[in-house]
């Protein structure tokens, strides 16, 4: 139902959509090298969009659909339903797991199409993709639902989580080599799972000859596993209890009350 509902929703499709054509706009004009390799700038570009696309739509739009369910009153039902939380939270996680999934494929389908993009190599190629973009999605869709269940209103969700997001996007070697950035910078960048995701991605889908960017000079692939499944167990010990408390919390007198007070600022009908 999730699904039929967005593949039946043309402005959350056309959002979607429009990251892949700004990706493929933005990979047609970039020129140069990788700085000391022979591998276009525009492939590694590529890979840090990918990455970042995974970790918008689990970061990004999973605590807006949490909290704008919240104010919808979905959370007080769950209340009366046995094992509502984490039936809830999994079928949410499971919406935002084949959106970003489709939305990847169609991103590296349109540019290998199009701008002659970068795909993965071999069969290595192919599973380093698989297993880099599922436990990507385990990191960041668990904290996206964590981060849903304490923001006050959708208003402000957007706000409070788009600031930080950007920070890691200038901060994550997504748009550009990392060893371009100063070290302090890139030891900040290296606790949050954006910066592994796009190094995975781009084992994925870059030579190997590619590495020579890279902070340590590798791929590190074990230390891109240990860092998402880090964030993958945190994400899921954070997400549960945080909804359950805030289900807790919820009452039809909380919810009247916040709907009050969203007419009174005109954030929605009286």
């Amino acid at each position: 139902m999730e699904l039929r509902h967005l593949l039946r929703n043309p402005k959350e499709m056309s959002g979607h959509l429009s990251n892949v054509v700004v990706a493929v706009l933005i990979v047609a004009y970039v020129d140069d090298n990788v700085p000391g390799t022979r591998t276009p700038m525009a492939h590694l570009v590529l890979a840090g969009f990918a990455a970042y696309l995974l970790f918008q739509i689990g970061l990004l739009n999973l605590p807006q659909i949490l909290v704008t369910e919240r104010e919808e009153g979905a959370l007080l039902r769950l209340r009366a339903t046995p094992g509502g939380i984490p039936a809830y939270l999994v079928a949410k996680c499971l919406l935002v797991v084949v959106t970003a999934v489709g939305v990847l494929a169609l991103l590296l389908a349109a540019t290998a199409l199009l701008v002659n993009g970068p795909l993965p190599q071999g069969p290595a190629g192919w599973l380093t993709l698989l297993w880099v973009t599922t436990l990507g999605l385990l990191a960041v869709v668990p904290l996206g639902a964590a981060i849903g269940a304490v923001l006050p209103n959708p208003r402000e969700a957007l706000a409070l989580v788009m600031l930080p997001a950007m920070g890691l996007l200038l901060t994550s070697g997504v748009v550009f080599p990392i060893t371009s950035l100063p070290g302090p910078v890139q030891q900040v960048a290296s606790v949050f799972p954006l910066k592994w995701m796009a190094q995975g991605l781009r084992s994925a889908l870059l030579p190997d000859s590619a590495r020579a960017a890279e902070a340590a000079g590798s791929w590190e692939l074990p230390m891109v596993a240990m860092v998402l499944t880090a964030w993958a167990v945190l994400g899921f010990l954070l997400a549960v209890p945080l909804l359950r408390r805030v289900t807790r919390r919820e009452s039809g007198s909380r919810l009247t009350a916040r709907h009050r007070k969203a007419a009174r600022s005109g954030a929605m009908p009286a």
